[in-house]
C-alpha cells in the first residue's frame, strides 16, 4: 500500500451556520480562522510553541450537514480510493482537484465519514 500514508493532517468541521461556529471556536479555543474561500474557513489551532492539528470550518452540503471529519494524507489518491472501495468503503465524492491538492470524501464499512488529501 505505498500510495496510503495514514497520517491524519487535518480536520473539517461541518455546519450549517459557519460563520457562528468560526466565531464560537475562535473565542472559546482561541483558534485563529482565516477568510472565508468556498464557503470554507482555514482554521489554526497551533498556540505558541505547541502544535496542533490544523483544519477548517465549511458550510456543511447536503451529504454532510453537520459533523467532524478527519483528513488523511495519501500519495496516490486513486490508489487509496481503490483500496478502500475494495475494503468496503463507499466514495461519498470522487476526487476534487483544488490549486495545491486533491480531495476526496468516502464513508467507512461502520459508517464513519473521512476525508482523503493528496499534496500535488
Amino acid at each position: 500500500m505505498r500510495g496510503i500514508t495514514g497520517r491524519v493532517v487535518g480536520f473539517e468541521l461541518s455546519s450549517q451556520e459557519p460563520e457562528k461556529a468560526a466565531e464560537f471556536y475562535s473565542k472559546v479555543f482561541g483558534w485563529e480562522v482565516g477568510k472565508e474561500r468556498w464557503k470554507y474557513w482555514s482554521v489554526s489551532t497551533n498556540k505558541e510553541d505547541k502544535v496542533g492539528i490544523d483544519g477548517g470550518i465549511s458550510k456543511g452540503p447536503h451529504d454532510f450537514p453537520h459533523g467532524t471529519r478527519i483528513q488523511i494524507e495519501v500519495e496516490s489518491m486513486d490508489e487509496a480510493l481503490e483500496e478502500a472501495e475494495k475494503n468496503g468503503a463507499m466514495i461519498v465524492r470522487e476526487k476534487m482537484e483544488f490549486d495545491e491538492f486533491y480531495l476526496a470524501y468516502l464513508v467507512d464499512p461502520t459508517g464513519i465519514g473521512i476525508g482523503l488529501i493528496q499534496q500535488k
